[in-house]
């Protein structure tokens, strides 16, 4: 079994990939499951919306316990679902503590990521894993470690958008850096939304969208790319690309990271080889 771990917010672009290459491993014959550890902020039924809005199933979902996790092998889709577990451990129950516990100890496949450089280490230290495997994506990271591995969009399970536009441009703004980018130009879109979270860093004054938004996709023409940040896999360019639907980027083209990459990649099938090779190393 591979246990594919979660503790992000559920409009967390790891938080889809992660139940998108769960369900791609089942579908060729691979034991995986999804184990959200749930954000103190969440609920289990928020994340249970956010997979039901966007796809034709909800499936192999566990929430906060695992009985047990002996011969079985966690996979997190980025660094930071361990990082911020360790960062925010006393935010936790005790029973998610211990769930957190025993799915780190073991045997860990991890896809590397660099936004907590000096964080990651101490949460290893923390946790203590007996093995552990690095995957990356080395045009995002060429100074990261382990073998190439692309996080790519599973389309095959996503369910079909209806155009039911509300406004012309699409903002994301689901951190304060994210939205601080946004509020420099957004005088220049009158008519757009911004998905984002009801949290204080927001404008009242703009077209504030909260997520989870059921059929995102089929309420913009146009996404409009301002990120500053460094930003390692911008899922809504590869969904525009596969839907035909404008992009404008406008951020310092000079930034190497995943914008500029997902910029150029075209729309790939899920490639799991990397994640069974893994498997085979930790036997």
């Amino acid at each position: 079994m591979i246990n594919i771990v979660v503790t992000s917010k559920p409009v967390d672009g790891l938080f889809y990939y992660s139940y998108e290459y769960c369900s791609h491993l089942n579908s060729i014959g691979v034991d995986a499951k999804i184990v959200v550890i749930c954000h103190r902020k969440f609920s289990r039924a928020d994340y249970i919306k956010v997979i039901n809005n966007k796809y034709i199933h909800c499936n192999n979902i566990e929430f906060d316990y695992i009985s047990s996790t002996e011969n079985n092998v966690t996979l997190i889709m980025g660094r930071s679902m361990m990082t911020l577990s360790w960062q925010n451990f006393k935010d936790y129950t005790p029973v998610q503590q211990g769930t957190l516990r025993k799915l780190f100890s073991g045997n860990v496949i991890s896809v590397y990521s660099e936004n907590h450089p000096t964080g990651y280490p101490l949460a290893l230290e923390f946790y203590n894993p007996r093995q552990i495997v690095d995957l990356c994506d080395t045009e995002v990271y060429p100074n990261g470690v382990g073998e190439h591995f692309e996080k790519t969009i599973n389309f095959s399970i996503y369910k079909p958008h209806v155009n039911n536009i509300k406004f012309k441009h699409l903002f994301l703004g689901t951190n304060d850096k994210y939205y601080a980018s946004i509020e420099k130009v957004i005088a220049d879109y009158p008519d757009h939304g911004i998905l984002t979270y009801n949290e204080a860093y927001i404008n009242v004054s703009n077209n504030n969208v909260f997520a989870p938004v059921e059929n995102l996709m089929g309420m913009f023409e146009t996404y409009v790319y301002t990120k500053e940040s460094f930003d390692p896999a911008p899922r809504i360019f590869q969904e525009c690309k596969y839907y035909n639907k404008d992009v404008i980027y406008l951020r310092d083209k000079t930034i190497v990271d995943g914008g500029s990459v997902y910029w150029k990649r075209d729309i790939k099938e899920p490639n799991v080889t990397a994640i069974l090779k893994a498997i085979e190393i930790l036997k």
